[in-house]
């Protein structure tokens, strides 16, 4: 799939090993610690009025592994540290629960584009591992992979697009506009609250 090059409608990242460190099933605000470069990338995009999302999978809820409150403690510290994103898509299933959101199907990514009132297929989908660019894939969205140290080689090969680090793909996103474009401004969006399925 090609996308035309211009600025996205909104950028939606992956949580775990993309934003933040991945430390399995965490529900320790304590243990939050954010990427290298992930609060200067978000604060470029805020800079440049393209909304941030998040789109995350937190199967230890559907585990019994963390609560519902433990999470969302650990999600209100991530917006401490990088600030507040303009919509949270989360889906709580595990993998047996056979639900649309859980990606690598689209239902956090089609969320995330409904509550910021834009097209899926305007929205950049920024992860760490094949199922995120599986998600982006599936939505119609643009998909661009930051590969860590547990991305395989062939989620690798497989990526349609790979960037080095946040920075490279802020680079990658803002580059592509060739001019301003309006912002899409949704500020109820905050008084939906974490949106979980």
């Amino acid at each position: 799939m090609v996308f035309e090059k211009r600025r996205p409608s909104a950028v939606l990242f992956d949580r775990d090993g993309t934003l933040i460190r991945d430390v399995p099933y965490n529900g320790d605000p304590d243990r939050v610690e954010p990427m290298p470069g992930a609060l200067e990338a978000l604060g470029r995009l805020r800079m440049a009025e393209v909304p941030v999302a998040v789109v995350t999978n937190q199967s230890g809820v559907a585990k019994g592994l963390l609560s519902p409150d433990d999470m969302d403690q650990v999600n209100a510290r991530v917006e401490e540290l990088l600030g507040p994103f303009d919509a949270w898509a989360i889906c709580v299933h595990d993998d047996a629960d056979g639900c649309t959101c859980r990606k690598p199907a689209p239902g956090l990514v089609i969320r995330a584009a409904a509550v910021l009132d834009v097209s899926p297929r305007d929205c950049v989908v920024v992860g760490d591992i094949g199922r995120d660019m599986e998600a982006a894939r599936a939505a119609g969205a643009r998909g661009i992979l930051v590969p860590t140290g547990v991305t395989l080689p062939e989620e690798i090969e497989e990526a349609s697009e790979v960037a080095d680090d946040l920075s490279d793909v802020v680079d990658r996103v803002l580059s592509d506009a060739e001019g301003p474009m309006a912002a899409v401004s949704a500020p109820w969006a905050r008084a939906m609250g974490w949106s979980r399925w």
